[in-house]
């Protein structure tokens, strides 16, 4: 059985629909600070609930005419449409700040180390050093004149005195074989 004050915000609800102003600010007036009240706990931050219960009696003024007494209680009613639009400000909240951290990620530039870069160059050079000496001397040769001085396939050819098909042999199989040595794919 509904109590006095309850079927008191019913009518007010009812008289709202049809653009009753007065009945409306009696609403407000009854019902802000229980609605403003729970969107707070929900949002824990007071400025985002005073807006979100402006909102929820911005959709209460627009939206009046879809309140139905026989389906609840016109507190419940209300109650439902602010921890809606509550939960939704968390989530909208949440989802921006995520796009946020994303935007950052992508368009802040990492500051570049010089002594982490100049200590990754040096402990890539000792591992291709120690990666060369496993090579045959003649696969180091190839390798070495192809890579470190720029020769091309005919230069070390006419370099080491041999074939060219010979001169690209080696430099492929020196290639294979620093690549297992550094844990290279294939």
């Amino acid at each position: 059985m509904p109590t006095d004050v309850e079927q008191d915000l019913a009518r007010l609800i009812m008289t709202s629909a049809s653009g009753d102003q007065v009945s409306f600010a009696a609403l407000y007036d009854a019902t802000s600070p229980r609605v403003f009240g729970m969107v707070l706990r929900v949002l824990r931050d007071r400025a985002h609930a005073e807006e979100v219960t402006q909102e929820v009696f911005l959709q209460v003024w627009r939206t009046a005419n879809s309140f139905d007494p026989s389906r609840g209680s016109a507190l419940y009613w209300l109650l439902t449409l602010a921890h809606r639009r509550a939960v939704d400000r968390v989530r909208s909240v949440s989802a921006q700040s995520n796009r946020d951290v994303v935007y950052e990620s992508l368009h802040t530039e990492t500051p570049f180390d010089s002594t982490a870069e100049a200590a990754q160059g040096r402990m890539e050079a000792t591992q291709v050093r120690a990666a060369l000496g496993t090579l045959s001397q003649l696969q180091r040769d190839a390798v070495e004149l192809s890579f470190l001085d720029g020769l091309t396939h005919q230069e070390v050819s006419a370099r080491l005195g041999v074939p060219l098909g010979t001169a690209k042999t080696r430099i492929r199989d020196g290639l294979r074989r620093l690549r297992e040595e550094l844990g290279g794919a294939r």
